[in-house]
């Protein structure tokens, strides 16, 4: 087992900042230590922006986007590691999920593709990298998502309690911890990143802080329902989706039937889409005594406030009540999964990801050898 201090690097969908994570990982704990969250700047965020809308762009293009989030990565590694006093000698491994850029789990050719080039972070930092996690399992059959469930389950699963994970970052996941019941998880559509889209279109904000634009609209009955017609709600999981299928091109289109609608009023919409397609979900799977909620969506009282209506009898809360930080638990996720990569030990859950067989996840890239030291733990 390669137990020792690991960092996590999560770039989400939401591209609200590259969020590190150091802990303190073996079989038996995950300590997290520290956490920083890094700036994205503004014409990086376009640039994947772009690409994941599908904007035409260049090799050239994308290669240097790559490189340049390789080295946004290891500037946020190298930062935490600078204010907690670490060397490279103090890490076992970095475990970086990189920035997703596309995901097409379904048609003749499924793939994902992850860029930020981890060879720039394994260069500039000397420690070693695990990244490219979600491509085998999709070799394998499954979706390459959600992965996080499988961390989940090994830190907040209970032996009589039924809970469920709510991961509400850019898109909305949950992970099934159902005593008795193979561990389940999917997307469930869109989370923050609809009413992300629309409040930067609308107003230049990044995102609704506190909900303050979203309540003081009113949610538009008919637009939410049409909304909630879109065909991928209704596939069943495995399944898993991302901005190239739910963005601003999508909010258009379903505006175009209505026509003059205020801009608060369709935020609120988009905010009563979130948490009425993960209620669906959660009560299509039998419910639960207990939903723990992590991601920006768990800072967003609006979504918190309606899932506690929409579900009586469950109680909704932060993971940060369950003692994992809702702003760090992909970072962290993604740490432990390096862990397991250089442990020999499977990262996916097929019960999850419908892959037809557990397996190692990632590719690793060593440091370089004039860094290698014994770690300190």
């Amino acid at each position: 087992m390669k137990s020792g201090r690991y960092i996590g690097v999560m770039s989400g969908t939401s591209l609200d900042g590259v969020d590190v994570v150091l802990a303190a990982i073996s079989p038996e704990m995950v300590a997290q230590q520290a956490s920083y969250s890094h700036p994205i700047p503004m014409a990086i965020k376009q640039a994947v922006l772009d690409v994941c809308q599908g904007q035409p762009l260049t090799l050239s293009q994308l290669v240097q986007l790559d490189t340049r989030l390789g080295r946004l990565f290891a500037e946020a590694v190298t930062t935490l590691m600078q204010r907690e006093g670490l060397g490279a000698e103090d890490i076992t491994a970095i475990g970086c999920h990189g920035q997703t850029v596309w995901h097409e789990p379904q048609g003749e050719a499924p793939g994902t593709l992850q860029i930020g080039d981890n060879n720039q972070i394994a260069a500039s930092t000397g420690v070693t990298v695990v990244g490219d996690f979600r491509r085998r399992d999709m070799a394998l059959g499954g979706q390459g998502a959600p992965l996080v469930p499988a961390f989940h389950h090994a830190l907040l699963m209970h032996a009589t309690e039924r809970r469920m994970v709510l991961n509400i970052g850019g898109i909305a996941n949950l992970s099934l911890l159902l005593p008795g019941k193979p561990v389940g998880g999917y997307d469930t559509g869109p989370g923050n990143m609809l009413m992300d889209a629309w409040i930067w279109r609308q107003r230049g904000e990044a995102f609704d802080r506190d909900a303050r634009w979203a309540t003081s609209g009113q949610v538009i009955p008919a637009l939410l329902q049409q909304m909630r017609a879109e065909p991928w709600f209704a596939l069943p999981a495995p399944k898993s989706t991302g901005r190239e299928h739910f963005n601003l091109g999508w909010i258009e289109k379903q505006l175009a039937v209505f026509p003059g609608i205020a801009p608060q009023d369709v935020q609120a919409t988009l905010a009563e889409l979130t948490v009425t397609t993960i209620a669906d979900q959660i009560l299509l799977s039998g419910g639960c005594d207990r939903l723990l909620v992590c991601g920006g969506g768990s800072r967003n009282p609006l979504l918190m406030q309606r899932l506690a209506a929409m579900l009586p009898g469950t109680e909704v809360s932060d993971t940060d009540k369950a003692g994992i930080s809702g702003d760090d638990m992909e970072a962290l996720a993604f740490a432990w999964l390096a862990f397991r990569t250089l442990s020999g030990l499977p990262g996916n859950l097929p019960s999850v990801t419908g892959a037809r067989a557990d397996t190692v996840l990632g590719a690793i890239y060593p440091a370089n050898p004039r860094f290698q030291s014994t770690p300190r733990v």
